[in-house]
């Protein structure tokens, strides 16, 4: 019989883990819709994704991609993948059986929906939410769950043996049982823990900065029958980093890398240097063209309640930890930032000014 993909339209829930069991019992593989879509919107990513359409017997998910830019494709994971993904992060975390899963983020995306795979693997406790509700995640008892940064700082962290973070910039001063986790839906969930890559995953930083990954947790290939592997299995990441002590740091989006002067200027550099400041609730850090510096280094700021922080402050806030030339030459004072459901900050997107910003320093 040909296999096919089916949509599991469902909240989180039993409701969707069953039938995300019952579509592979069948011998077929699921795509996970967006709950937070339209009908119009469901019903256009479902055309787009093939879905009634054939997949190869072998295949488990497929799952939308969830990055800064870009329409989302569709990435295929195999069952093979998505058990050597649930293996690795079990082995590295020492997933016992009396452990329990809490599976808050969206399913649709590869950071939700990994917990449940992950929960069906080791045959542990599972709890899925419908949406992130922060009186039901204090109220479980799991002792395992995977998170965003920002969903970090709205909950009580301590009753957790390990929390996964992903998708987002970590919080400053994380909670000693987090861990930080770096991967991509073409990975099938994190395959990075703490700078270090988990069993049978191989980074290569290539000459030009650009991260590189193998293992057999990768995508057998986008719903449209491309790949982005080459020949050697190797996944081009699109992001920088560099090692550090035997760990990869991420520098950023190979795109997001601003050039003033000259000078490289990572965006998260100066994000997590903004950040500190007092003043600043949430940041965005992009480059703009400047005809006498090539680009400039652009921060949108949003500021903490009755606050109203300075460009002049924040430039000497970031010169003390950084050179002068990655300090902001102008910032626009926001309400929100724009991001995506996991998080993700978008840098293409247009952040419209709150309150007029201070002038720019050139």
């Amino acid at each position: 019989m040909t296999a096919i993909l089916v949509a599991i339209d469902l909240p989180g829930g039993p409701g969707f883990v069953e039938a995300l069991q019952q579509i592979w019992r069948d011998g077929n593989a699921a795509f996970p819709v967006d709950q937070r879509l339209p009908a119009v919107a469901k019903t256009e990513l479902c055309r787009v994704m093939r879905v009634g359409a054939e997949v190869e017997r072998g295949d488990a998910l497929v799952v939308a991609t969830s990055g800064s830019t870009g329409a989302p494709k569709g990435v295929v994971l195999t069952h093979e993948a998505v058990a050597a993904s649930a293996s690795a992060t079990t082995a590295r975390i020492d997933v016992r059986v009396d452990d329990h899963w809490l599976a808050c983020l969206p399913l649709s995306h590869v950071g939700g929906l990994s917990v449940v795979t992950r929960s069906l693997y080791s045959k542990t406790s599972l709890t899925v939410l419908p949406a992130f509700d922060v009186t039901a995640i204090n109220a479980s008892p799991a002792t395992l769950i995977s998170l965003v940064g920002t969903a970090l700082t709205r909950i009580d962290p301590t009753g957790y043996r390990a929390i996964l973070l992903g998708g987002s910039r970590p919080p400053a001063n994380p909670p000693p049982n987090a861990i930080t986790t770096y991967g991509l839906t073409e990975t099938g969930s994190g395959v990075l823990y703490d700078g270090l890559p988990l069993t049978d995953v191989d980074v290569d930083v290539a000459e030009d900065g650009e991260i590189r990954l193998r293992g057999p947790m990768l995508l057998r290939s986008y719903r449209d029958g491309t790949s982005p592997l080459d020949d050697s299995g190797w996944l081009p990441t699109g992001d920088l980093g560099f090692w550090e002590d035997g760990r990869l740091q991420i520098a950023g989006r190979k795109s997001d890398l601003i050039i003033t002067g000259g000078e490289n200027v990572w965006p998260e550099t100066v994000e997590a240097a903004l950040s500190t400041h007092p003043d600043v609730a949430d940041v965005l850090v992009r480059g703009v063209f400047d005809p006498q510096w090539g680009e400039i280094v652009v921060a949108a700021v949003v500021p903490v309640s009755g606050a109203a922080p300075t460009l002049d402050e924040l430039r000497t806030h970031v010169k003390e930890t950084n050179p002068a030339y990655m300090a902001p030459k102008h910032i626009d004072l926001v309400e929100a930032l724009p991001r995506t459901s996991l998080g993700k900050l978008q840098r293409g997107q247009p952040t419209d000014p709150a309150t007029p910003a201070p002038p720019s320093i050139t």
